[in-house]
């Protein structure tokens, strides 16, 4: 138990694509599929108390991942607030299960698909199955994917133009806030600070500041092949949806 929920993972490292991350990868891609497969089963109103449920699961998931950190002497305030994409979007997935608010989603939609997703396929972690800290990793960034989905395939949640709009304020008007959070904490969240120690995609975006910029000129492209991908396609019940009150 100890080992379980301790610091070392000399017993269990991870290694990118290794049978455990292969598995995860497998549930992934099946559990998209049957979310869209059995949508219409899914918009049954008994589905909010397994919304409400999973909200909970998130919360308890996410505390006692921070009460590991204390309890191994590495929580820190330069990388153990919640400010991290992966981990606002987190926030944003309980919001959403609780309330069910559109603009939310319109959030959520593309910080997960364009986020999570990637962190989910190329993990940076330590801890290999069974390790708590592999089952919190997954299991949230799973979560994070799989929410938005289950909105947009079961309740007819739809992104619009607009929804990419809303997303580059709330990014650029949350930057600001965690860059000067870094300069009081040292610390580097959503890497704009300076970029990762190790190889990553920042490499290609050229030198700091300047890749902050080519970001969000690669967030502004990708989050309109998100909408491309997820918008609604009915013209008429697109017009029909954005007349209802906002949820």
């Amino acid at each position: 138990m100890a080992e379980w929920f301790g610091r070392s993972y000399k017993n269990y490292d991870f290694q990118m694509f290794s049978l455990s991350h292969f598995v995860v990868i497998s549930i992934f891609i099946l559990v998209s599929i049957l979310l869209f497969l059995f949508r219409d089963k899914l918009k049954a109103e008994e589905w909010r108390y397994a919304e409400i449920g999973v909200a909970i699961s998130l919360i308890i998931m996410e505390t006692t991942y921070h009460l590991w950190m204390l309890l191994n002497g590495s929580w820190n305030v330069s990388h153990a607030i919640p400010l991290e994409l992966c981990s606002i979007s987190l926030m944003l997935t309980v919001i959403l299960l609780l309330t069910r608010k559109k603009f939310i989603y319109e959030i959520l939609l593309f910080t997960a698909l364009l986020g999570a997703s990637q962190a989910l396929f190329t993990p940076m972690l330590h801890y290999d199955f069974p390790h708590f800290r592999f089952f919190h990793f997954f299991y949230t960034h799973l979560m994070i994917i799989w929410v938005p989905l289950y909105f947009t395939w079961a309740k007819g949640y739809r992104p619009s133009i607009w929804s990419v709009l809303k997303l580059f304020i709330f990014l650029n008007v949350l930057m600001p806030v965690i860059m000067f959070i870094n300069k009081l904490v040292d610390g580097n969240y959503m890497f704009l600070s300076h970029k990762p120690r190790s190889a990553s995609l920042l490499d290609v975006l050229g030198p700091y500041p300047w890749y902050i910029l080519s970001l969000e000129g690669l967030l502004i492209s990708l989050s309109l092949i998100v909408w491309l991908i997820f918008r609604e396609k009915d013209v008429k019940k697109a017009k029909v949806t954005r007349n209802l009150p906002i949820q």
